[in-house]
């Protein structure tokens, strides 16, 4: 976990990979429950897919094929807010779960201002 959110990786590709990476850590310590098994699963994917399409992104063929990973990245990053938001989680990983949905909305509005200046 970075300590001081100030500290975020200017690099976007690290910066996706770092959030998937808490958010594996994070939905990995949720309580063994029926709902949180799938909540669980949900958001590890959506969550490593944020990067991934990324990544895509960077190899795009083209501007449209771009902006069209970069729109699933922004749409993956949303996702990943709705399961955070609908795990349970204790106590001690609430203050986690905050930082995560931050992050993932910072995420979501650097995608969406990508999309803007692709234009």
């Amino acid at each position: 976990m970075l300590e001081n959110q100030k500290e975020k990786p200017y690099d976007l590709e690290e910066r996706t990979f770092l959030f998937a990476k808490r958010s594996i850590v994070y939905f990995k310590f949720l309580s063994r429950s029926l709902p949180n098994a799938e909540i669980s699963r949900q958001g590890i994917r959506s969550s490593g897919s944020v990067g991934a399409n990324f990544i895509e992104a960077n190899e795009a063929l083209s501007r449209k094929d771009f902006v069209l990973r970069i729109k699933i990245c922004r749409k993956e990053a949303k996702e990943t807010i709705y399961w955070l938001r609908l795990s349970e989680s204790s106590e001690t990983q609430e203050k986690e779960q905050k930082c995560l949905i931050i992050e993932a909305t910072e995420l979501m509005k650097i995608f969406g201002s990508i999309i803007e200046k692709s234009k």
